[in-house]
């Protein structure tokens, strides 16, 4: 097949991650017989410092022209201040805005190698096999803001439209998966809360009936995750409690080094990314973890061009070289792999399954 992929490469470790997901592109497209084709967009800080818009008018054409866009990461402490009027995060949001991808989808299921990282004990890591589904475009990262001498208001706003389109492509998920969805609010407190839990009742209950589901506090759930992590299937989530959930879900895996993500909508055009961040304390260093965004790729590959074998050899592969022991620092602190080493790993055992299929 014939795709265009935008590359955002972003800060920070960014373009050393987003270097691996090039080549590794670059390699599924040769061993499989695809042609890609790669361009490359500025984004965040790197786009603030060359033109002063952390979101650029030519990257976003570039995206919305494009089948599937990959993204390294955002942000550093050169733009972090909280006061100033232009800072990366700000693209990144408006990125997902334009994109119109809704709904964020995280999968986090620990490899068996890396199960003695997790700080938690051994037994509680057993069968672990979960999927986040993050509404991705509203809530109070999307509302309205408002700064004054003493006080500060972030509003937190949702539409009945904006939950069901979320609640459906976490239940058509769930279907394909072990039939549960686990929806996760504060409806004992927040309006917002209490009109998310009437909406996924509503359509789990007249479209939905062959899938399970539950409501789960999310300070409950926040317990839950460390105590009886298996017990989750499909976990739907608002904007803000997502963000705050996935990232300590990430403990489960040893390393958010090893998390990809996916964001979808609608349209053809998905965003891939590591969980990870910009890393700025490792950045340059070229110690970084590629496989999450390596394993994003396979989500790239998965659900924006529909290539489910080669999605499955990839994921196949980073396996294999997490097996075979090639860990990079944040995983192993004797003889770590470099990011290029660990990529390259990945490299070899996707050309020997192409070769085998």
């Amino acid at each position: 097949m014939k795709a265009t992929i935008t590359l955002l490469p972003g800060d920070g470790i960014g373009p050393e991650v987003g270097a691996e997901a090039e080549k590794l592109l670059l390699a599924v497209a040769r061993q499989f017989g695809h042609e890609f084709t790669l361009q490359t967009g500025l984004i965040g800080g790197a786009a603030i410092d060359a033109t002063g818009n952390p979101l650029p008018e030519e990257t976003i054409t570039l995206c919305k022209q494009s089948d599937a866009v990959f993204l390294g990461a955002v942000g550093g402490p050169k733009w972090s201040d909280p006061n100033a009027p232009v800072r990366p995060e700000q693209g990144l949001l408006k990125l997902r805005a334009e994109l119109g991808v809704f709904a964020n989808l995280r999968p986090v299921a620990p490899h068996p190698a890396t199960a003695e990282l997790a700080p938690l004990k051994p037994h509680l890591l057993h069968g672990i096999d979960m999927l986040f589904v993050r509404e991705l475009t509203g809530g109070s990262y999307f509302g309205a803001k408002r700064r004054e001498a003493d006080a500060a208001v972030d509003e937190c706003r949702y539409t009945v439209a904006e939950i069901e389109r979320v609640t459906r492509r976490a239940a058509q998920l769930a279907r394909g998966r072990r039939r549960k969805l686990t929806h996760v609010d504060k409806a004992n407190v927040l309006e917002t809360s209490r009109l998310w839990r009437s909406t996924v009742t509503r359509i789990m209950d007249s479209e939905y009936p062959d899938v399970a589901y539950e409501h789960v506090l999310v300070d409950a759930m926040a317990m839950h995750l460390l105590t009886r992590p298996s017990h989750f299937d499909v976990v739907l989530t608002e904007n803000l409690f997502g963000d705050i959930l996935t990232d300590e879900a990430a403990v489960l895996a040893g390393s958010m080094g090893l998390l990809p993500s996916a964001s979808v909508g609608e349209g053809k055009v998905g965003l891939y990314e590591p969980i990870h961040g910009s890393a700025p304390d490792i950045a340059g260093k070229g110690i970084a973890n590629p496989y999450a965004s390596l394993l994003s790729v396979a989500l790239l590959l998965r659900h924006s061009l529909g290539l489910e074998a080669e999605a499955a050899a990839l994921e196949q592969a980073v396996s294999s070289a997490i097996s075979d022991g090639v860990l990079t620092a944040d995983l192993r602190k004797d003889h770590p792999a470099s990011t290029a080493e660990a990529g390259n790993a990945v490299l070899q055992r996707l050309s020997a399954l192409a070769k085998a299929a």
